[in-house]
């Protein structure tokens, strides 16, 4: 399917038009990479799907800020009462980077990263096929990092590789969801990172 240049988010709220109205919501496996990038998106998401959460994100360096992320992402979920499962995996940062190594010197936002989605959301489908989910999907377009035409494209092919599982189209950060998403971040005083997780924007955060 041919994803380059849709507008993500008017595709959720088509998405979001036709199930709103269901007796039994459908079955949402949603990506978290923090908690700061899933506030705008589970205040969207929750009315309308029965939402589990999944954090694999090996990708994120060094152990102390995976489990940071994680940590604040469980609190603000129990801050808001939303009552979600998170389903985590053994963190193995060693061995994912295995496939990122070869780009290593390329700046982000490149085949890098795209390599780094991919292994992330095949995980994901993957879990959802074998959960029998209705729809995976993840919260990282809110990013003004994150290039939603890359995610939503790849997204798109590896739903056709598992299906029945559909991916979900969007773009968080349309709608001022960016904006909206610092405003409850400053209110819950949440921690917010400064690099993107890998440790390839580890370093250049050092640098800095």
């Amino acid at each position: 399917m041919e994803t380059k240049n849709k507008n993500y988010q008017k595709e959720l709220q088509k998405l979001i038009d036709s199930v709103k109205n269901l007796e039994v919501k459908p079955k949402l496996l949603l990506h978290i990479c923090c908690g700061p990038c899933s506030t705008i998106p589970l205040i969207e998401l929750l009315p309308y799907f029965d939402i589990t959460l999944i954090y694999n994100n090996s990708n994120i360096y060094p152990k102390e800020e995976y489990d940071r992320r994680l940590n604040e992402a469980i609190n603000y979920y129990k801050e808001q009462n939303y009552n979600l499962d998170v389903i985590t995996f053994e963190y193995d940062n060693l061995n994912y980077n295995k496939d990122l190594e070869p780009y290593a010197d390329l700046p982000e936002g490149h085949e890098r990263c795209r390599i780094c989605f991919r292994k992330r959301l095949e995980f994901g489908f993957r879990y959802a096929k074998e959960h029998n989910f209705d729809y995976f999907g993840t919260v990282m377009t809110i990013s003004r990092y994150k290039n939603a035409q890359d995610i939503n494209r790849i997204g798109s092919e590896l739903s056709e590789l598992y299906s029945p599982v559909k991916w979900l189209f969007a773009d968080f950060k349309k709608n001022d969801g960016y904006e909206k998403s610092l405003v409850i971040i400053k209110e819950h005083n949440m921690y917010f990172q400064e690099y993107c997780g890998c440790i390839y924007s580890y370093k250049k955060y050092l640098k800095k």
